[in-house]
Protein backbone atom coordinates (compact mmCIF):
# COMPACT_ATOMS: atom_id res chain seq x y z
CA UNK A 1 0.00 0.00 0.00
CA UNK A 2 2.63 2.32 0.88
CA UNK A 3 4.68 1.70 -2.70
CA UNK A 4 1.52 2.45 -4.47
CA UNK A 5 0.59 5.94 -2.49
CA UNK A 6 4.38 6.56 -3.10
CA UNK A 7 4.28 5.50 -7.01
CA UNK A 8 0.94 7.92 -7.43
CA UNK A 9 2.82 10.58 -5.35
CA UNK A 10 5.81 10.47 -8.04
CA UNK A 11 3.11 10.97 -10.67
CA UNK A 12 1.13 13.65 -9.08
CA UNK A 13 4.38 15.32 -9.04
CA UNK A 14 5.97 14.24 -13.07
CA UNK A 15 2.46 16.03 -13.79
CA UNK A 16 2.63 19.02 -12.28
CA UNK A 17 6.10 19.40 -12.91
CA UNK A 18 5.47 18.47 -17.03
CA UNK A 19 2.11 21.56 -16.54
CA UNK A 20 4.45 23.80 -14.93
CA UNK A 21 7.19 23.45 -17.46
CA UNK A 22 4.42 23.47 -20.23
CA UNK A 23 2.81 26.72 -18.89
CA UNK A 24 6.50 28.48 -18.91
CA UNK A 25 7.39 27.17 -22.14
CA UNK A 26 3.85 28.50 -23.90
CA UNK A 27 4.48 32.26 -22.14
CA UNK A 28 7.72 32.20 -23.49
CA UNK A 29 6.52 31.60 -27.04
CA UNK A 30 3.53 34.52 -26.61
CA UNK A 31 5.85 36.89 -25.36
CA UNK A 32 8.22 35.93 -28.33
CA UNK A 33 5.89 36.70 -30.87
CA UNK A 34 4.83 39.84 -30.07
CA UNK A 35 3.27 42.08 -32.96
CA UNK A 36 5.54 44.42 -32.39
CA UNK A 37 7.82 44.49 -35.53
CA UNK A 38 10.16 47.82 -36.06
CA UNK A 39 11.02 47.77 -39.54
CA UNK A 40 14.73 48.85 -40.86
CA UNK A 41 14.31 50.83 -43.56
CA UNK A 42 17.80 51.00 -46.05
CA UNK A 43 18.21 53.63 -48.35
CA UNK A 44 17.65 52.86 -51.60
CA UNK A 45 21.19 52.47 -53.30
CA UNK A 46 21.46 53.62 -56.83
CA UNK A 47 23.87 51.69 -59.05
CA UNK A 48 25.58 54.64 -60.57
CA UNK A 49 27.08 52.28 -63.54
CA UNK A 50 23.87 51.93 -64.63
CA UNK A 51 22.97 54.12 -68.15
CA UNK A 52 20.65 56.68 -67.22
CA UNK A 53 18.55 57.31 -70.27
CA UNK A 54 16.94 59.75 -68.87
CA UNK A 55 19.64 62.10 -68.79
CA UNK A 56 21.08 61.20 -71.92
CA UNK A 57 23.01 58.79 -74.25
CA UNK A 58 25.06 56.55 -72.19
CA UNK A 59 28.82 56.94 -73.44
CA UNK A 60 31.72 55.01 -73.64
CA UNK A 61 34.76 55.71 -74.13
CA UNK A 62 38.02 53.61 -75.21
CA UNK A 63 41.06 56.14 -75.67
CA UNK A 64 40.36 58.44 -78.57
CA UNK A 65 36.73 56.44 -79.75
CA UNK A 66 33.44 57.20 -78.00
CA UNK A 67 30.38 55.46 -78.68
CA UNK A 68 27.08 57.11 -77.81
CA UNK A 69 23.86 54.64 -76.98
CA UNK A 70 20.40 55.58 -76.91
CA UNK A 71 17.30 53.81 -76.04
CA UNK A 72 13.71 55.18 -76.81
CA UNK A 73 11.29 54.63 -74.80
CA UNK A 74 14.19 55.61 -72.52
CA UNK A 75 12.50 53.49 -69.60
CA UNK A 76 13.46 50.29 -71.57
CA UNK A 77 10.59 48.39 -70.84
CA UNK A 78 10.35 44.61 -70.91
CA UNK A 79 8.41 42.65 -73.88
CA UNK A 80 8.31 45.95 -76.04
CA UNK A 81 10.21 46.91 -79.17
CA UNK A 82 13.39 49.37 -78.50
CA UNK A 83 14.54 51.71 -80.51
CA UNK A 84 18.27 51.40 -80.84
CA UNK A 85 20.88 54.27 -81.29
CA UNK A 86 24.61 53.91 -81.76
CA UNK A 87 26.68 56.57 -83.05
CA UNK A 88 30.70 57.34 -82.72
CA UNK A 89 32.97 60.04 -83.27
CA UNK A 90 35.29 57.56 -85.50
CA UNK A 91 34.94 55.06 -87.92
CA UNK A 92 34.80 52.10 -86.94
CA UNK A 93 33.32 48.34 -88.62
CA UNK A 94 31.20 47.12 -86.54
CA UNK A 95 30.90 43.40 -86.08
CA UNK A 96 28.26 42.45 -83.91
CA UNK A 97 25.95 43.19 -80.99
CA UNK A 98 24.22 41.42 -78.44
CA UNK A 99 22.45 41.89 -75.30
CA UNK A 100 22.54 39.22 -71.93
CA UNK A 101 21.53 39.54 -68.99
CA UNK A 102 24.19 41.21 -66.63
CA UNK A 103 23.58 39.21 -63.47
CA UNK A 104 21.37 36.11 -64.31
CA UNK A 105 21.06 34.68 -67.40
CA UNK A 106 18.49 35.29 -69.71
CA UNK A 107 19.84 33.67 -72.81
CA UNK A 108 21.69 35.20 -75.41
CA UNK A 109 19.90 37.97 -78.14
CA UNK A 110 21.58 38.75 -80.86
CA UNK A 111 20.61 42.59 -81.70
CA UNK A 112 21.34 43.56 -85.91
CA UNK A 113 22.73 47.15 -85.70
CA UNK A 114 22.28 48.73 -89.53
CA UNK A 115 24.37 51.46 -90.51
CA UNK A 116 21.82 54.27 -91.16
CA UNK A 117 24.39 57.06 -92.17
CA UNK A 118 27.91 57.75 -91.36
CA UNK A 119 28.86 56.56 -87.87
CA UNK A 120 25.49 55.73 -86.72
CA UNK A 121 23.88 52.52 -86.55
CA UNK A 122 20.20 51.87 -85.50
CA UNK A 123 18.43 48.44 -84.40
CA UNK A 124 15.32 47.19 -82.77
CA UNK A 125 15.20 45.08 -79.10
CA UNK A 126 12.78 43.20 -77.75
CA UNK A 127 13.76 41.38 -74.53
CA UNK A 128 11.70 38.95 -71.99
CA UNK A 129 10.39 40.79 -68.47
CA UNK A 130 12.38 39.40 -65.35
CA UNK A 131 9.83 38.41 -62.40
CA UNK A 132 12.86 39.34 -60.12
CA UNK A 133 12.08 43.36 -60.09
CA UNK A 134 15.25 44.05 -60.65
CA UNK A 135 16.69 42.99 -64.43
CA UNK A 136 19.92 44.73 -65.52
CA UNK A 137 20.89 44.18 -69.19
CA UNK A 138 24.03 44.41 -70.55
CA UNK A 139 24.40 45.25 -74.57
CA UNK A 140 27.92 44.27 -75.90
CA UNK A 141 28.91 46.15 -79.13
CA UNK A 142 31.91 44.15 -81.02
CA UNK A 143 34.21 46.17 -83.30
CA UNK A 144 37.27 47.13 -85.13
CA UNK A 145 38.57 49.90 -84.58
CA UNK A 146 42.27 51.22 -86.76
CA UNK A 147 42.43 47.48 -87.30
CA UNK A 148 42.11 46.44 -83.84
CA UNK A 149 39.20 43.71 -82.74
CA UNK A 150 37.87 45.72 -79.39
CA UNK A 151 34.27 45.43 -77.05
CA UNK A 152 32.34 47.94 -75.51
CA UNK A 153 28.93 46.63 -73.12
CA UNK A 154 26.54 48.90 -71.95
CA UNK A 155 24.31 48.39 -68.62
CA UNK A 156 20.90 49.71 -68.49
CA UNK A 157 18.32 48.87 -65.52
CA UNK A 158 14.77 46.90 -67.30
CA UNK A 159 11.52 48.69 -66.85
CA UNK A 160 13.48 51.54 -65.41
CA UNK A 161 9.89 54.11 -64.18
CA UNK A 162 12.34 55.85 -61.31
Amino acid sequence: MLTLWFVRLIIVQYFKLTFFSFIVLACSCLVACSDEHKEVVQPAVIDTSLCDFKSGACVGVKQDLSLELTIDPINTPSEKPLSIQLSSNKTIKLISSRVEGRDMFMGVIPLKLNETSKNNYQGTLVYGSCSSGYMVWRLFIEFEYNGQRQTMFYDFLADNDS
